[in-house]
């Protein structure tokens, strides 16, 4: 008899054999085809893959966190899409800020040496000076600047710009120190230097009074309350020499009392509109009985810079920037290099031994985390695939060098690698940014699932069918396992897109990521990697050693043969599970039929072992010739070969023989179900325990400076800056009184941080009508002093001049002034509102006017009113027409909102905030909040009906796709039963954790739902293609399915490994910990809690027997006395109705099982026709193989 043909050379005419089920028979064709064009197959999807893994040259990762946290056409996307079309940003300005904490924890920090550390921290930030563009940038070139005036005295005006005070949020601002902050200076002759530390703007309008006309300066100042600026403040250190006469305690030489002074917050070099509050500057206070302030622990200041596009617009044309192609980029460039600067000197101004510390914190250093975070740790993606590579390998090695398949699990987890990395070109390819949660988590995860179906197929490659060809081996592997890949995929992608139904972009990006790399993964292990499997067939049917194929293992020759007379009458020794055994046999080809014949000696039987820990019922050997390769022939005396132990101890065998027997016992099942009601149980009870939210502190790495600075600000300075803002499609000039009433139920809510008793309401309508009654006011005493007639206004004051010009509009284009109204009419009528028709040119004078009120009041107007400038001494009349401000389309009331530490906090204020906008809508005013609460948080509002509808849909969606693949309605309800029971738990475990309900857990949940499957289709599959009883099908689902089933598990932990090692807590807690559960969940409800309730209420099978095999004991007559008889001994159970055994035809190499044979042309030494018409003969495609 010659040698089988290698693997591809097929006879001409085969064909493969018809499958009766039309999937199964796609995938039996797919397998083949495969098989067939295996290196065809290998080279085309390499390429493919390789093609599209390019695609991640074009790769774009997101780090805004608007556009990674707000939801596209969502009511917030659509507000803040509003702010930018009208103001082209929403940020008028960016905020750093300097926390002051003592060392020790709750000790008081309201002392004057404790100022004067933050004084020293707070003027070595300012101090900061970056060199870009061959230019220096200093904090008075960058910082914000509130409501400078236009003077039309060049000389006055080019001295404001240059000393204009920066906006900076201090607790120094209480002291004449506040003013060492301010960098600017000032020079005029015969004097030194102006700066705020010396300047006094009374004493300076007295001097410059006879040289200039400032009168207009000079009421502005006075207006704004600036007084003696920080000149009549006390000094922190009265010994310090340049502490000005003018302080309270210059001369008493007395430290102030820290508290007092406090107390109430403080002012800027503006007392009416730059009033600091109490809440942004101190934290942790505490007050007497009687509301005095006693004590704090810690200080807060914030240092206000201009934004990328008002550093722009304020430099572009200028002379310092004119020879840089001076850009908006460029303006970024240089805030972001100072805040990084600023940040590092205030962070190092203070010795380690001092008593106190600084956490300082700017918008950049929130850019360079988000950044940091969405860096991909090469390292651990290297290292993470490297351990899958090594546990793929060592699990697929097995004794027989010629049978190992560590090379296939080496080349799966590359293919897998190359299919994640081709699935995120793809997303690339197709404009799906990447964020944080791609970069960081995908990767290992996408490793862990893919490898999980590698493990499936290269152990189902392993277990042929008895009777399989090796033609057929890769389409009945397909067959066989074909199902469950395809069910869990499906799923596993359902999930996903069902995960997409959260409303957050970068988690809907990161889901349809994920399912596009699931998709790709599929695809690679159903078309690729079978070819890799068939070429390892073609390896292992030569007989060549695993990963070093060139060369021939050394037990490709071996062949135990074990003679009849060496077996009798004895039966198989105990504790060898599965028999096989190599027998003299005599092979020929029947030319007519084509069939392989093989014929048997005569006499022997075979018996079950007694040690079938499931008795006879269970009994099915069903190893091949290779467990006896390897092994030294013995001498022919012994009946059989033992071998050790370990060396074919695996986990299919402690399923069979220590797992199922043990798990499917009736007091087990019990044991079982009454703990898995426990879990749920209390699960149910950690679900009650979950909170939403996610902090920032969660997502900074613990002990970095940044986490010290977040964690300081959320206990101590949880306050935040939001707006009321107003939208067109509406009369502002007749909807007053509904402003008013919308800001009066705005300033009600619980949240939001009341003004001073002594201050009017920070908000431009207040501003507005305040500043027309005070015009109104000097017009009266004017009038009534005759300095203003009915002709002339020159002899009044500057605002009775104003409030002449303004009575005197009508609002009609065709005659806009009429004299008469002067006495007739106010500007603010009896109900405090202002008269439609002097609404908008108001406003234009209102503007131009009073620039601190208008930057006090940060209204945002657009259109923004026309420039106009007063001329009390206008002689043509020009000055009289007042150009009507265009009708407003957006403006804002700004508020503070104050104790919003938990999410239901938030939650609370965004839902009061919205029912005053609705209430508003009612009255015909257009408006709604804007701010970082309603930005990041607003998601909390329907973030858990969200989930329960995508579960929901996606646990009927899994219902139904299991239905129709397993055409098993029954399995599919018992499979998505144990899947919600696992999202249960999985939610109530992460109550017990601590964990917070947000966006991401709630994508995890989501998707554990597809994950889940990958642990229960694989044994509901195999339940559904077993015979027998109910427990007999659960113990052999266990067995085929324990080990890929575990070995996946494991492989999806060891991907998940690597983000334990992130720098990132967050990583570690709302990923690494909470999928390790998930996979743990998966390993315990498909091997242990499945089992048993298939064994209870499990579905009748589906099984197609796809080979042929006689139900009946064949026992042919024996024409000897010592003939063979091959079949069932009398003392066999009658439950034992078939024996099923392997053989392999002595011939040299022995071919694989269900190997092709070429007709013999040589006739056996004994011959068939000696043997009687009842002798035993197997017939079929190729020699029989149990």
């Amino acid at each position: 008899m010659t040698r089988s043909p290698p693997l591809r050379e097929l006879p001409p005419n085969y064909t493969p054999p018809a499958r009766t089920a039309a999937p199964q028979g796609l995938l039996f064709s797919l397998g083949f085809g495969i098989q067939r064009h295996c290196g065809k197959v290998l080279f085309l999807g390499l390429l493919a893959f390789g093609a599209l893994a390019l695609g991640l040259r074009v790769a774009i990762i997101e780090t805004n966190l608007e556009q990674l946290w707000v939801e596209v056409g969502s009511r917030v996307s659509q507000e803040l899409h509003y702010t930018k079309e009208k103001l082209g940003e929403e940020a008028a300005y960016t905020s750093q800020m300097l926390i002051q904490t003592s060392r020790q924890e709750g000790e008081n920090i309201l002392t004057p040496e404790a100022l004067g550390l933050h004084l020293q921290a707070a003027l070595t930030a300012s101090k900061v000076q970056v060199s870009l563009y061959g230019k220096s940038w200093d904090l008075n070139k960058i910082c914000y600047k509130s409501g400078v005036p236009l003077i039309e005295n060049g000389m006055i005006e080019r001295m404001i710009e240059k000393l204009f005070p920066c906006v900076i949020l201090t607790p120094l601002d209480c002291f004449w120190e506040g003013a060492k902050l301010q960098g600017g200076s000032a020079y005029l002759p015969g004097r030194p230097d102006i700066q705020w530390t010396n300047l006094d703007p009374k004493q300076l309008l007295e001097e410059l009074g006879p040289f200039a006309s400032l009168e207009g300066f000079r009421e502005l100042l006075d207006k704004a309350q600036v007084g003696q600026a920080y000149m009549g403040r006390p000094c922190l250190h009265p010994d310090d020499l340049h502490c000005p006469p003018s302080a309270p305690n210059h001369h008493s030489r007395q430290a102030p009392n820290v508290a007092d002074e406090l107390s109430g917050g403080c002012h800027g070099f503006s007392h009416k509109f730059m009033h600091w509050q109490e809440e942004l500057l101190l934290g942790g206070t505490a007050r007497n009985p009687q509301g005095q302030l006693l004590r704090a622990e810690a200080l807060q200041s914030t240092f206000l810079l201009m934004s990328p596009r008002q550093l722009y617009e304020h430099f572009r044309g200028d002379y310092q920037t004119h020879d840089i192609g001076w850009s908006e980029e460029q303006a970024g460039t240089v805030l972001q290099a100072w805040q990084r600067r600023f940040v590092q000197l205030a962070q190092e101004a203070l010795p380690e031994n001092a008593s106190q510390q600084i956490h300082a914190f700017s918008s950049t250093t929130l850019d360079d985390i988000l950044h940091a975070f969405s860096e991909v740790s090469a390292a651990r993606v290297v290292g993470g695939y490297l351990l899958m590579l090594v546990y793929a390998c060592v699990t697929m090695l097995r004794w027989d060098c010629a049978q190992s398949q560590g090379a296939v699990g080496l080349a799966g987890v590359l293919l897998v690698a190359l299919a994640v990395a081709s699935g995120l070109g793809l997303c690339a390819l197709l404009g799906v940014t990447f964020n944080a949660a791609t970069t960081q988590v995908l990767p290992f995860l996408a490793l862990g699932i893919g490898v999980d179906h590698i493990f499936l197929l290269a152990h189902a490659i392993t277990e042929p069918l008895p009777g399989t060809r090796l033609q057929d081996c890769m389409g009945e592997c397909l067959q066989r396992t074909g199902p469950s890949v395809v069910l869990t995929s499906i799923n596993n992608m359902a999930a996903f897109l069902m995960a997409a139904l959260v409303p957050i972009p970068a988690l809907r990006a990161f889901s349809l990521q994920a399912a596009i790399v699931v998709g790709c993964t599929f695809v690679a292990v159903m078309l690729v990697f079978p070819a890799i499997l068939s070429l390892d067939l073609q390896r292992r049917h030569c007989q060549r050693l695993d990963v070093l194929c060139c060369f021939s293992s050394p037990c490709s020759a071996q062949v135990i043969q074990i003679l009849p007379q060496e077996l009798g009458d004895r039966t198989v020794p105990v504790g060898i599970a599965h028999l096989t055994a190599t027998v003299q046999a005599f092979t020929h080809c029947e030319a007519s039929s084509q069939h392989v014949v093989t014929i048997l000696p005569p006499q022997a039987h075979l018996v079950p072992p007694p040690s079938d820990p499931l008795g006879s019922e269970l009994f099915s050997p069903g190893g091949s010739t290779r467990d006896l390769l390897g092994q030294e022939e013995k001498p022919r005396q012994k009946a059989a070969c033992r071998s050790l132990p370990c060396a074919h101890w695996n986990l299919t065998h402690f399923a069979r023989y220590q797992f199922a027997p043990l798990l499917l016992q009736s007091q087990a099942k019990a044991i079982v179900l009454v703990l898995f009601a426990t879990l749920l149980g209390l699960s149910l009870y950690g679900a009650t325990l979950v909170q939403d939210g996610l902090a920032l502190t969660d997502v900074v790495p613990r002990g970095t400076k940044e986490h010290a600075f977040l964690s300081a600000q959320l206990r101590y300075f949880s306050l935040y800056e939001v707006a009321l803002v107003t939208q067109g499609g509406f009369d502002y000039a007749h909807s007053q009184r509904a402003l008013f009433d919308l800001h009066q139920r705005f300033s009600s809510l619980k949240a939001v941080l009341p003004p001073p008793a002594t201050q009017a309401p920070r908000t431009w309508l207040h501003y507005y009508r305040n500043w027309l009654q005070g015009i109104q006011a000097s017009f009266d005493q004017d009038w009534a002093s005759g300095r203003i007639t009915r002709h002339s206004y020159r002899n009044g004051s500057e605002d009775g001049a104003l409030a002449y010009k303004l009575l005197i509009q009508t609002g009609d284009s065709q005659e806009p002034l009429d004299f008469s109204q002067l006495t007739t009419r106010k500007l603010v009528d009896g109900e405090g509102l202002i008269p439609p028709e002097l609404f908008y040119v108001g406003l234009t004078v209102w503007v131009s006017s009073d620039p601190l009120g208008l930057a006090a009041s940060q209204a945002n107007f657009y259109p923004p009113p026309p420039e106009w400038l007063h001329d009390k001494y206008d002689t043509t009349g020009e000055n009289l027409r007042i150009p009507p401000a265009q009708p407003l389309e957006f403006a804002q009331f700004p508020f503070l909102l104050r104790g919003l530490q938990k999410t239901a906090d938030f939650v609370e204020a965004i839902e009061g905030a919205r029912a005053a906008c609705a209430e508003a809508g009612q009255a015909g005013v257009h408006a709604y909040p804007s701010g970082s609460p309603f930005l990041f948080w607003e998601q909390y509002l329907g973030l858990r009906r969200c989930f329960l509808l995508a579960i929901c849909i996606l646990l009927v969606c899994t219902f139904l796709v299991c239905a129709l693949l397993l055409l098993n309605p029954w399995m599919a309800g018992l499979i998505v039963l144990v899947l919600a029971m696992m999202t249960v738990e999985l939610f109530g475990i992460m109550g017990f954790l601590g964990i917070k309900l947000s966006a991401i857990p709630v994508v995890i949940l989501v998707a554990s739902v597809g994950i889940g499957i990958e642990f229960t289709v694989h044994v509901a599959l195999g339940f559904l293609t077993t015979q027998g009883s109910r427990n007999l099908r659960a113990a052999r689902a266990l067995e085929h399915t324990f080990a890929p089933v575990t070995d996946g598990a494991i492989s999806t932990l060891l991907g998940l490994l690597m983000l334990a090692g992130s720098n990132f807590d967050f990583i570690v807690r709302y990923f690494f910990v909470v999928l390790t559960v998930l996979t743990l969940l998966g390993l315990l409800h498909g091997l242990v809690l499945l089992p048993v309730l298939l064994s209870i209420l499990g579905p009748p099978p589906e099984a197609i027997q796809m080979y042929k095999e006689s139900p009946e004991v064949l026992t042919p007559p024996a024409p000897q006395g010592a003939g063979l008889r091959w079949g069932a001994s009398p003392s066999l159970p009658q439950s034992f109705a078939r024996v099923t055994t392997s053989m392999t035809v002595a011939i040299h190499p022995p071919p694989l099982p269900g190997a092709y044979i070429h007709p013999a042309s040589d006739e056996p030494p004994w011959s068939p026709a000696a043997t009687s018409s009842g002798d035993l003969s197997s017939r079929g495609p190729g020699p029989t193989t149990g």
